[in-house]
């Protein structure tokens, strides 16, 4: 599936629609350069889940797990750009079972986590600033083109609706 995604909200509401299929056991793998919006992708997947408290980017901390309002599988948001391998991403003994998953950086940090994941990657204009998706001047903000991918039989039909 490719989208081009014309504003930050745009962003936020791919990250709802993603939202509404995902369940406990499922992996969104985002890649990207910085300031693609992959950690604006995930408020809005955040938002639309109902997760207790504001979706930052876990840059220092590699992983925040953020617990849903409505007791339901929590969202664990990781900033791989630090890891070496998948074995450090399995080193920080996430419970990819019980949660929803959603790791930014994620080229060659999945061997061996799952047999299904959606890969999303986004891809700003050649040239573009790191900071268009995020800018208050509306000049500024420059479309993203995203592609998403389904591994594995779970995702094999996935529509967004």
């Amino acid at each position: 599936m490719h989208l081009t995604i014309q504003t930050p909200d745009d962003m936020t509401e791919l990250g709802a629609a993603l939202a509404r299929q995902l369940r406990a056991g499922d992996l969104v793998a985002l890649n990207g350069v910085l300031g693609a919006g992959k950690t604006t992708l995930t408020r809005g997947l955040g938002a639309a889940l109902g997760v207790r408290g504001a979706v930052t980017s876990p840059t220092f901390v590699l992983a925040r797990t953020h617990p849903r309002e409505d007791g339901g599988a929590p969202l664990v948001h990781v900033d791989a750009y630090r890891l070496g391998s998948a074995a450090e991403l399995d080193d920080l003994d996430i419970d990819f079972e019980a949660s929803i998953v959603v790791v930014e950086w994620a080229a060659g940090m999945l061997d061996g986590v799952t047999d299904h994941w959606l890969e999303v990657s986004i891809v700003r204009p050649t040239g573009g600033s790191t900071t268009g998706l995020h800018a208050a001047d509306d000049d500024a903000v420059e479309p993203r083109e995203v592609t998403i991918t389904g591994h594995g039989e779970r995702w094999r039909r996935l529509k967004l609706a």
